[in-house]
């Protein structure tokens, strides 16, 4: 996510610590149904490498859930990440994660299971007791935070208690992991359960090669923010393929660490009208990873 943007991750992350402090309430019953084009994509490259690919739904973040999901669906991915803080729907202003309980969170559940898509992480959250409760709940198995340095150890017990994975997430310099030296240096002491969350164009961003980052995390990683970034147009936002951030490389590399990992394409531009680009990342992704799959 970009700090530039209008709307912010700092203003979600705010909205995450208030929903935090509330109960979680209610039980998520919303097995998303095996159709035939689950049946069909089971048997892609992504799949066989032990990859799920979708969108940040933080790409459609001008919209409510409701209508965000619905994009996701458009884009023909499976998979999403959720976001906390995205109001609820427009009747709806709540905002989704932890304090989201009875009636709303009947509407979320709903929402999911009409969607057919199914979240692969919630990024980027507080790794706190309610938002490891939630993602139990909800059946992801990945959180993207950014945990204060004195916050490590305990985020590392929860990890192993809920036995839910979780990525250091890198904003840009000098947010505080925004150098995988610094990621490293903090990771000593956890865990199989506490890794990288890789963003390749923040990496970019702070002046980084995202594929030598990727390098250097290796038999570290947990999941991606994947995006490509054109450096001539001053990093600005690109479908996957189309930029400066190494993609194909990149994927060869986690393809031969043998990492099984969420990715989820952030497309921060174009706010109202970025379907078609998230669409064609989707599609540049599955593709490489078929030809990397059938080697």
């Amino acid at each position: 996510m970009n700090f530039g943007s209008t709307i912010n991750r700092r203003e979600w992350l705010r909205n995450a610590t208030l929903l935090g402090g509330l109960s979680v309430v209610g039980v998520l019953s919303c097995t998303v149904p095996v159709n035939a084009k689950d049946k069909k994509r089971a048997a892609d490259g992504a799949t066989k490498l032990g990859w799920t690919i979708g969108p940040h739904i933080y790409s459609f973040n001008r919209f409510p859930f409701e209508e965000a999901i619905k994009k996701v669906k458009e884009t023909g991915a499976t998979h999403f990440e959720l976001f906390p803080g995205q109001r609820l729907s427009k009747e709806k202003g709540v905002g989704i994660g932890p304090g989201l309980k009875g009636d709303d969170f009947k509407i979320f559940s709903d929402l999911l299971a009409e969607s057919g898509c199914k979240p692969h992480a919630l990024g980027v959250c507080n790794a706190d007791r309610a938002h490891f409760e939630f993602a139990a709940k909800v059946g992801f198995s990945v959180l993207n935070s950014e945990p204060r340095f004195d916050k490590i150890a305990e985020v590392n017990k929860l990890a192993e208690e809920f036995k839910i994975k979780v990525g250091l997430h890198n904003h840009p310099k000098a947010s505080i992991y925004w150098d995988p030296n610094i990621v490293l240096e903090h990771l000593k002491d956890c865990g199989e359960f506490v890794g990288a969350c890789c963003d390749t164009g923040h990496w970019q961003r702070s002046g980084l090669d995202p594929l030598e980052c990727v390098k250097k995390l290796k038999g570290k990683v947990i999941s991606f923010h994947i995006k490509d970034l054109i450096k001539e147009k001053g990093n600005k936002d690109t479908p996957l393929g189309t930029g400066d951030c190494k993609i194909a490389e990149i994927l060869k590399e986690i393809a031969e660490q043998k990492v099984h990992c969420p990715f989820s394409i952030e497309y921060e531009a174009d706010w109202n009208n970025n379907v078609g680009q998230v669409t064609e990342s989707v599609k540049f992704f599955r593709e490489t990873a078929d030809k990397l799959a059938a080697k």
